[in-house]
């Protein structure tokens, strides 16, 4: 029997466990200004965006998403002076504000990622859920 990831009988939702704000730069950052952005805010992801021009001309915002996980790998063989975009995740999973926590453990469980764009419903970025989030809500509940 799977129990949900609750407090009692109340729903933890993401918006109670997140970190509020998103770190975010454009994507030609090189990679030891990711890793001061890291340390400074004590972050373990970064958020690229910028704009991409399509075939059409057309403007569309592009997001990218580097972890604590890639830097390392690219610190351990020797990229950091590479483009943050060169290591970025380009597949960046989402949740919205009022979803569970247990359905943000579902997806970073299916797609083995530690950090989920939480949403507004607006669409726009508002936060980052991280696994010690939902690690943290399970044990703890909602921050206070």
């Amino acid at each position: 029997m799977t129990l949900p990831l609750s407090l009692g009988s109340r729903t933890i939702l993401v918006s109670e466990v997140m970190h509020a704000g998103v770190i975010n730069c454009p994507p030609q950052t090189p990679l030891r200004e990711i890793a001061g952005l890291m340390a400074e805010h004590s972050a373990h992801c970064v958020v690229l965006d910028g704009l991409a021009h399509s075939r059409n001309g057309t403007e569309r915002l592009v997001w990218g998403l580097v972890s604590d996980v890639d830097l390392m790998r690219a610190a351990g063989s020797g990229r950091l002076d590479s483009e943050s975009a060169e290591i970025a995740t380009g597949k960046i999973l989402t949740i919205d504000l009022e979803e569970d926590i247990e359905h943000a453990a579902q997806i970073m469980g299916e797609n083995g990622c530690s950090h989920l764009i939480v949403l507004a419903d607006t669409g726009q970025p508002v936060g980052v859920i991280s696994s010690l989030d939902v690690a943290r809500g399970i044990a703890w509940g909602p921050r206070t």
